[in-house]
């Protein structure tokens, strides 16, 4: 792991195209209440291993990035890195931990702070989506290089949604007052992949409480456009996503060595 770090060089890139380096900040600073007590979520262990060092393994798996910077909890970040240090990790890819903030958004913008010049595009992973396959992050990252200011993972929703009236209190039922059509809808997941500039302005513009970065910069007007996701890209936020997990781990572990 390098304090400074210095990626090696972008492959060259195709006639026409400009190179390009690319960087995954990861916030991983929440403690995920609805998993349960313990640790905080990103640091508890699937398969043996924690969340975190899958997730950044998912990202450094695609050769297209060079540098994960990794956003721990505020007073975490020793600990992160202790972490770090104990599991395997690509030797072509470097990798920074800083501590967060009190928020996703403080977080991220924390994680954009480290980041040296030269990288153009900038990916930001949830921690808690430690199995996403590397062919969607090598598709967010595609698409970011072919000019698309941001680009969001997703997937058709498999359920009818409705749309609903708040409950009058906690356990009262709650209208429908419309049925959207799914086919319209997508559920979305990370890496979210940015033009490095348009993240930062949007984070520096937008200061609504937001869900997910791509949300920011719709707010500026720009369009956000999707690639197909990956059903093991699922987020671990209950104990039953995490029942999930292992299993998927298990199943890659028994028939491809992973």
């Amino acid at each position: 792991m390098s304090a400074d770090p210095l990626p090696p060089p972008s492959p060259t890139p195709p006639p026409g195209r400009t190179a390009t380096r690319t960087a995954a900040v990861i916030p991983a600073a929440g403690r995920g209440v609805r998993l349960g007590p313990g640790a905080p979520k990103a640091l508890r262990a699937l398969g043996g291993t924690p969340m975190l060092i899958h997730a950044i393994r998912a990202m450094a798996d695609s050769r297209a990035v060079s540098l994960v910077v990794v956003v721990a909890p505020p007073d975490g970040a020793a600990e992160v890195r202790t972490l770090l240090d104990a599991h395997a990790l690509p030797d072509r890819t470097d990798f920074v931990v800083v501590p967060g903030g009190d928020s996703r958004q403080e977080s991220v913008m924390l994680g954009l702070d480290a980041l040296p010049p030269g990288y153009d595009i900038v990916l930001v992973h949830d921690a808690a989506r430690p199995l996403v396959p590397v062919d969607t992050v090598d598709a967010v990252v595609e698409a970011v290089r072919d000019g698309a200011p941001a680009v969001v993972p997703a997937l058709p929703l498999a359920d009818t949604v409705k749309q609903v009236e708040p409950a009058a209190g906690p356990g009262e039922p709650e209208p429908v007052v419309a049925t959207p059509d799914r086919s319209l809808l997508r559920a979305v997941q990370t890496p979210q992949g940015f033009d490095r500039a348009t993240l930062v302005r949007a984070h520096e513009t937008v200061r609504d409480d937001v869900t997910d970065d791509a949300s920011m910069v719709e707010q500026l007007g720009l369009t956000v456009v999707t690639v197909p996701g990956h059903e093991e890209a699922f987020k671990v936020t209950r104990p039953l996503d995490l029942i999930l997990a292992e299993a998927v781990l298990a199943r890659r572990r028994h028939n491809d060595g992973f």
